[in-house]
């Protein structure tokens, strides 16, 4: 087994320590889950770089738009959050948003979505697709997303590919969840973790869809035909070195390179997943915003 990074090490000390008697928020009734998961993922919330940030509606849905100083006044990016599309919140990746605003040099935009496993789906795509469509037009989006939130975001994009209507500039996909095969490579090295476990992936995908309509490309991106993953626009992916869903990226990179695409793809070592949240006190979680908006600026 891949062993941590010498500064992820201590941050899942800490998170034990932390954590400790809290227990598992995939076994709690959602809405104590979803509560816990508000608490802790406030933590990331510090040391935030410095930016105008607004709440907003987008359509009818909670939103913070943040937009850094080194706005160029052209670029946007819708985010939509991770949380096994059943927690988190806008306010839980605002973190995030700022981190990638300001490596982006744009405006980022992140918003509530339904959440299973009252809203399965495709309620928290369909929402996805309402922000896009409500988007301020002045401007040159481009879709991000974190695992669940980087299904919904190639979702959307797929989606929209079936549909023939207007495209995100780019896609920016971090550690996502793109099929939902268990018995991958990863998922059998990290069945019990760190941090994510096969277990709670498999209760997260119960929650958001019934196993009878998980072969739908928009639910299972690694199921899309290889047309429509040519139609993708630019894609940037990364992954976590350790976690169940690194496979889920190891095989859609391939895909997409097999098929004579050349988007990006960073495997980032000794991290687990969920790691960008850690841009407060992670140094691997500020070099992959950087490299991320390196890819950006170089692409859009």
């Amino acid at each position: 087994m891949t062993r941590l990074s010498a500064s992820m090490e201590p941050v899942l000390e800490r998170l034990a320590q932390e954590d400790a008697g809290l227990g598992d928020p995939t076994l709690m009734a959602p809405r104590l889950g979803r509560a816990l998961a508000e608490m802790t993922n406030a933590r990331w919330n510090a040391d935030l770089p410095p930016m105008e940030t607004r709440t907003v509606l987008i359509g009818d849905l909670p939103a913070r738009l943040v937009t850094p100083p080194n706005d160029d006044g052209r670029h946007a990016i819708l985010h939509v959050h991770g949380g096994g599309w059943a927690f988190c919140s806008a306010l839980t990746h605002e973190g995030a948003a700022r981190r990638l605003a300001l490596a982006c040099g744009c405006p980022v935009l992140t918003f509530d979505y339904r959440l299973a496993p009252e809203n399965p789906f495709p309620a928290g795509l369909d929402d996805v697709e309402a922000a896009w469509e409500v988007r301020d037009r002045t401007r040159h989006w481009s879709i991000a997303g974190d695992s669940a939130g980087a299904n919904l975001a190639l979702a959307l994009i797929l989606r929209r590919i079936s549909a023939e209507t207007d495209l995100p500039q780019m896609g920016l996909l971090f550690y996502g969840v793109y099929g939902a095969d268990f018995k991958t490579d990863s998922y059998r090295t990290y069945a019990a973790g760190p941090g994510l476990t096969r277990d709670k992936m498999q209760r997260y995908w119960d929650w958001y869809c019934p196993a009878g309509d998980r072969a739908e490309a928009t639910v299972s991106p690694l199921a899309a035909d290889d047309a429509a993953l040519r139609a993708l626009p630019p894609l940037y992916l990364n992954a976590a070195e350790i976690d169940p869903l690194c496979s889920d990226s190891d095989q859609l990179a391939a895909r997409l390179h097999g098929l004579g695409r050349n988007d990006p793809y960073d495997r980032i070592e000794g991290v687990v997943h969920g790691f960008m949240q850690m841009g407060s006190i992670l140094p691997e979680a500020r070099a992959a915003f950087a490299r991320v908006g390196e890819v950006f600026q170089q692409t859009v």
